[in-house]
């Protein structure tokens, strides 16, 4: 997608421009790196304070100016191409700490400061908070935006949970706040639970308060590995009656071995599957943290079968999206060693999809992912913590083989009460995808758009249903 602009007259463009510059904020005109999925904007702001992103909206809704927010710009890539994009407000100049109460486990951080910067700062005092966020660079903004979390929200929750307190900028310029250190509510709404996961189509975030926990004293993790199924190329059919029946006993022996650790007594704090190709071996991993973590992470080990490991050092693929394998030259999977270290994040390259599905039935989705792996000759990897109900998934594969793939897994996953979003993809492959599937709120949604950014200026069209 080219992501062309609404057609505007020289003059019209020429006053918008001058109106930025009036408003006191730093403004420079958008270059190569500065495109939203395809879409390049006209100029880039650099607000310092939540004043300044307001004095950017308010010209923004004066000139009718299609506003996109951006942090770190890990994810620029996620979500759907905005349908215009004029301004990209850039909140990397509000980066610091405003506040943390130690004693209260309390911190206030700016939107622009990256969630690295953060838990610097807060190890300094022996705090933390428990997100272990799987795209480097992410800002406190993007968190927010994205409701990103990583292997802990297994035992502490998603940002969702943490976010206690939160200070947004609405579409016409209204600072709003809401939980910790009230000022001014918007009366009838909960910010915070609204603007996670709202991919900046509701208003921008200017600061975030979360709760935070004690850094652990020592932190153990425990993996085993389970063997491949039965390999089998594409078919069809064929390939459908040659490759379920071992999906499904290796999808049955990895669901008990997480529904097992998730159980345990232990008390593991992580549960993730990394399955790097899902026709080779698989690993589960559990991190137990704390008071004679080595021991618990023993207990854990035991449940997990013979083949199980205790590791001292986290594995190195922990906490990071998965990376697809690439296809070898006949077209088939290429082998892929489960056994790896390194291994570079999913890139732009790649399709990443991310399943939800309820824990009961995680081993009927991790089943239909190598299903349709072999049906569609697709190289797929799946990463996540299986006993919370999310994995994540990669593809690298042709624009119509990724939508076989998409709409095949959504079908069964969906006929099983489960969810596939597509969270990235290649221009190339985007086009043919159904980003989102089914929406049962879409209707709500809509109305609280509306009520909040009647205009339609704020990432138009990021979102579920072009919101």
């Amino acid at each position: 997608m080219d992501g062309a602009r609404d057609p505007r007259s020289d003059e019209t463009t020429e006053q918008a421009g001058k109106a930025l510059a009036a408003s006191g904020v730093a403004v420079r005109a958008a270059g190569a790196d500065d495109v939203v999925a395809g879409v390049p904007p006209r100029w880039v702001a650099l607000p310092e304070t939540a004043e300044e992103i307001a004095a950017v909206l308010r010209v923004s809704e004066e000139h009718d100016l299609a506003v996109v927010p951006v942090g770190g710009g890990t994810k620029l890539h996620w979500g759907a191409p905005p349908s215009r994009c004029d301004v990209l407000l850039d909140t990397c100049c509000l980066n610091e700490v405003v506040e943390h109460e130690a004693g209260d486990l309390v911190v206030r951080a700016q939107a622009g400061l990256t969630v690295e910067a953060l838990a610097e700062a807060l190890a300094a005092k022996g705090q933390e908070l428990a997100l272990d966020v799987p795209v480097p660079g992410t800002t406190i903004g993007g968190l927010v935006a994205t409701a990103i979390a990583g292997p802990r929200r297994f035992r502490y929750g998603t940002v969702r949970d943490l976010l206690i307190g939160i200070t947004v900028v609405l579409a016409d310029g209204t600072i709003a706040h809401a939980g910790g250190k009230v000022v001014k509510n918007v009366a009838g709404y909960d910010l915070g639970k609204l603007f996670t996961g709202s991919y900046g189509t509701l208003g921008v975030v200017a600061d975030a308060t979360f709760r935070l926990h004690p850094l652990p004293p020592s932190r153990t993790w425990a993996a085993a590995s389970f063997a491949r199924p039965v390999r089998s190329g594409p078919g069809g059919d064929a390939a459908e009656e040659a490759g379920a029946p071992e999906a499904v006993r290796l999808a049955g022996e990895l669901h008990a071995a997480l529904a097992a650790a998730a159980g345990s007594q232990a008390e593991p704090v992580a549960v993730e599957l990394d399955w790097p190709d899902v026709t080779g071996p698989a690993t589960v991993a559990v991190l137990v943290e704390g008071a004679a973590s080595a021991e618990r992470a023993d207990a854990v080990r035991a449940l997990l079968g013979p083949e199980a490991r205790t590791v001292g050092e986290r594995p190195g693929w922990w906490g990071r999206l998965p990376s697809a394998p690439p296809p070898s030259r006949d077209g088939a999977r290429a082998e892929t060693d489960a056994g790896r270290d390194e291994e570079p994040p999913a890139g732009r390259g790649e399709t990443l999809l991310e399943l939800r599905a309820s824990p009961s039935r995680v081993a009927g989705a991790l089943a239909a992912v190598h299903v349709t792996a072999l049906e569609t000759g697709t190289p797929a990897a799946v990463r996540g913590s299986a006993p919370a109900g999310v994995v994540h998934v990669a593809l690298r594969a042709d624009a119509g083989r990724t939508a076989r793939f998409a709409d095949a897994l959504r079908a069964r996953v969906e006929a099983a009460d489960g969810r596939l979003v597509v969270l990235s993809a290649p221009p190339e492959a985007a086009d043919g995808l159904d980003r989102w599937g089914r929406v049962g709120a879409l209707a709500l949604m809509r109305r609280v758009k509306e009520r909040f950014d009647p205009g339609g200026r704020m990432s138009p069209g990021r979102f579920v249903g072009g919101i």
